[in-house]
């Protein structure tokens, strides 16, 4: 079961700062990277459906045990960690560490996924779903290591970092979405797009620590997501749109930018006036950058995310989590718990104020927030799982 301390702690990447020895023209988080390697890993996995071996599920757990990780490693220079994994003795003696420090936030979340997390690190095999993980992991590396070049063009190591680069890119190009990146440039405009949301924080009129970009958020919202269908037992296709709805979520606000709940009902039609304005800038702007098969998908990601619905004889259904559990909790629905997404949406938002009142920045609006999101919240109740209490715990 989620509780309070495996959300702080994942919030806590927000205040990672990365490539942190290196001038850096813009400041690179953690949970940024994380969030812009998993848009990548759906990118690449897209391409890969077909391949033999190939899970939705184990792409999107190998993604938050890494996650997990390095919350805890994330002080080691990339140099020393692969020294590491080069000798399985050193590196099963980190893993051990790595466990024991992060067993208080896994273990409440079952047996089953404590021990998957234990084998994804002691199993080696070179699997697609592995390799999609890994190529993922580079060439959001990559694309942040291009920022910093720009920062740095004769600074110490960066010569070497950039041929170690190029080299591991080259492990990668049987992959066809890694061939398919390096052949067009409005799938590399993707993935940039996707990038941009690292350097839009959320609500910016108000100072807060530590700041959170939408991209970081959307990660969040996609992890709690995930979490609650392992709660729910959901089947792996429900699984796999509430996480992708999560991480998808907010797509459109780099075209529109992140505005605040209070602004969009401020005049009564806004909302839906935004909504139509974002719709018509996501075919103009970003389905053509992606191929036309995947059009459908992340639409629904994206434009009435917030819907929990089934696939049936052709129609897409809108229902309850409830009746999902009990009737189409099946793949072959093409199930979503939008409404499990959108209060896991405000939960982020709530422990965004909450983290900032914490840590000594306090304000009306955040203070406001706070109490009018809780308060919303008090009995939710979603397929068994008490929201309420979830957001009394903070």
């Amino acid at each position: 079961m989620i509780g309070k301390p495996f959300i702080l702690k994942i919030f806590n990447a927000a205040a990672m700062q990365r490539w942190n020895d290196k001038i850096r023209p813009v400041e690179l988080k953690e949970l940024d990277k994380q969030a812009h390697k998993m848009t990548i890993a759906y990118f690449l996995g897209k391409f890969e459906e077909q391949t033999a071996g190939f899970s939705w599920l184990e792409i999107i757990e190998g993604g938050l045990f890494e996650f997990l990780e390095r919350l805890v490693i994330t002080d080691l220079k990339p140099q020393i960690f692969n020294r590491i994994k080069e000798d399985k003795n050193k590196y099963a003696e980190l893993n051990k560490w790595v466990f024991k420090k992060l067993e208080p936030i896994i273990v409440p979340l079952g047996n089953d996924f404590t021990e998957r997390f234990q084998h994804y690190f002691t199993n080696t095999d070179n699997t697609i779903n592995k390799r999609i993980i890994n190529a993922a992991h580079f060439y959001a590396t990559r694309w942040e290591f291009d920022i910093i070049e720009r920062g740095n063009p004769k600074g110490y190591e960066i010569p070497a970092i950039k041929k170690f680069l190029q080299q591991k890119q080259e492990r990668y190009y049987d992959l066809t979405g890694i061939q398919q990146l390096a052949l067009y440039e409005k799938y590399r405009n993707f993935i940039d797009l996707c990038g941009q949301l690292r350097f839009q924080y959320r609500w910016s009129q108000i100072n807060m620590i530590p700041r959170t970009s939408v991209l970081g958020h959307m990660l969040i919202v996609a992890i709690l997501s995930y979490l609650f269908s392992l709660d729910v037992k959901a089947s792996p296709k429900r699984c796999f749109n509430n996480f992708f709805t999560g991480l998808f979520h907010d797509l459109p606000e780099v075209l529109t930018r992140d505005i605040i709940s209070p602004v969009k009902r401020s005049i009564e039609g806004l909302d839906s006036l935004i909504k139509a304005y974002e719709k018509e800038l996501m075919e103009k702007e970003v389905l053509n950058l992606i191929p036309a098969e995947w059009h459908n998908e992340m639409q629904m990601f994206t434009e009435d995310e917030f819907s929990t619905i089934i696939t049936k004889d052709n129609k897409t259904i809108k229902t309850d989590s409830d009746t999902i559990s009990r009737e189409f909790n099946n793949d072959v629905f093409n199930p979503r718990d939008g409404e499990a997404v959108k209060t896991i949406d405000d939960l982020a938002a709530y422990v965004e104020a909450w983290c900032s009142i914490e840590n000594g920045v306090k304000s009306s609006d955040l203070t406001e927030a706070r109490t009018s999101i809780g308060a919303k919240y008090t009995n939710t109740i979603i397929n068994g799982i008490h929201f309420g209490s979830l957001f009394s715990q903070f």
